[in-house]
């Protein structure tokens, strides 16, 4: 053996572990980003709370946008949809239709 090929082996073996020292500090982050984040349960959960809370915003929202409707309206045009929904909610969610003598002798409007 040469003395150059002692010197190569340690040299060898530095440069081995200055790559392998490398190629796991480069990982290290990989391995820590996978722990951070938050569950399936606890995303699921988060999702349903929003829903709700929009759910609760649309409501809100159609009350004022219906009020605001009918604040711009005049009185007449007030009354008959007072009436109007009256006569609906009287006969339930299906189609409301005025008897017989109420549609033949009632106001067109």
């Amino acid at each position: 053996m040469a003395p150059d090929d002692l010197n190569l082996v340690p040299m060898k073996r530095r440069i081995l572990r200055f790559l392998l020292l490398a190629f796991l500090a480069s990982a290290l982050p990989v391995v820590m980003h996978a722990q951070e984040g938050i569950g399936k349960k606890e995303a699921e959960r988060m999702q349903a709370k929003k829903e709700k809370e929009d759910k609760k915003a649309a409501k809100v929202k159609e009350k004022e946008d219906r009020k605001r409707h009918l604040g711009i309206q005049d009185k007449a045009t007030r009354k008959r949809i007072k009436q109007n929904t009256k006569r609906a909610n009287k006969h339930g969610t299906n189609t409301h239709r005025d008897p017989f003598f109420v549609r033949l002798f009632g106001r067109r409007h």
